[in-house]
């Protein structure tokens, strides 16, 4: 991403209804099938630092960007085990930690072999060890923000479930997330299709905001029952196998 899109991000990650309602729900799926003591945790390409604050429930907090300004923007919570690197090479020992999550990552241009970061994470992970990723869906549900944010590929669930099992994971949760919401967004993003690159990060105002993260919250307590099967985004909870 460029600079304006971290000053953004930096400016309503604790507020915008989607940074809130996601992170809810990611860390919903760590306390049901991760909880316990607290473990020795990775944010592989952590942007501002938004995700490091609900994460320090679940342990000690490594986070890792390459992105000056998100470094920057994340030092200022909290300096310690704050690393510079690339989510491709890891600048970790093997088996170094029991969770490692990595949230709209994948995705970006600059991430050019998926299978390589997606290597490095079941590298450092403990056997036994979780990993929790989350990126956009569906390579065609593509508008003017994969252009504002540099999107290099979107998902489908498949295909994300198909390359952790190929790379000695055990996928436990794979579902689509920010469902209901997925057709007025795809009507959208086809009007869409020749505007030029615009990001969709903006605060709205707050009775617009709330009633967004409430129906995130509906999908939190829908994503306990079952999977989602449409949706903006993939998550996916994955254990490493044992040797």
């Amino acid at each position: 991403m460029d600079d304006a899109e971290y000053h953004q991000l930096a400016a309503v990650e604790d507020r915008h209804w989607w940074c809130v309602g996601m992170a809810d729900i990611a860390a919903d799926w760590l306390q049901r099938w991760t909880g316990g003591p607290p473990a020795r945790l990775l944010d592989a390409g952590c942007g501002t630092g938004g995700a490091r604050r609900w994460l320090g429930a679940f342990g000690a907090v490594h986070s890792l960007d390459r992105h000056p300004l998100a470094l920057e923007y994340a030092s200022r919570s909290d300096r310690h085990r704050l690393v510079s690197g690339d989510v491709s090479a890891l600048p970790f020992a093997a088996d170094s930690f029991a969770i490692v999550t990595s949230f709209d990552v994948l995705y970006h241009r600059n991430v050019t072999d998926d299978w390589t970061a997606l290597r490095e994470f079941a590298r450092v992970l403990q056997p036994g060890g979780w990993l929790l990723v989350r990126v956009p869906a569906y390579n065609w549900l593509r508008g003017a923000h994969d252009r504002a944010v540099q999107t290099r590929h979107r998902y489908s669930r498949r295909e994300l479930r198909t390359k952790l099992e190929a790379l000695g994971f055990r996928p436990v949760r794979t579902s689509y997330v920010n469902s209901v919401l997925f057709l007025p967004s795809l009507l959208w993003r086809l009007v869409q299709v020749r505007r030029p690159a615009e990001s969709e990060l903006r605060l709205p105002p707050a009775p617009i905001n709330a009633a967004l993260q409430a129906i995130l919250a509906l999908e939190r307590w829908w994503l306990r029952r079952g999977d989602l099967p449409v949706g903006l985004s993939v998550l996916a909870l994955a254990q490493k196998e044992c040797r």
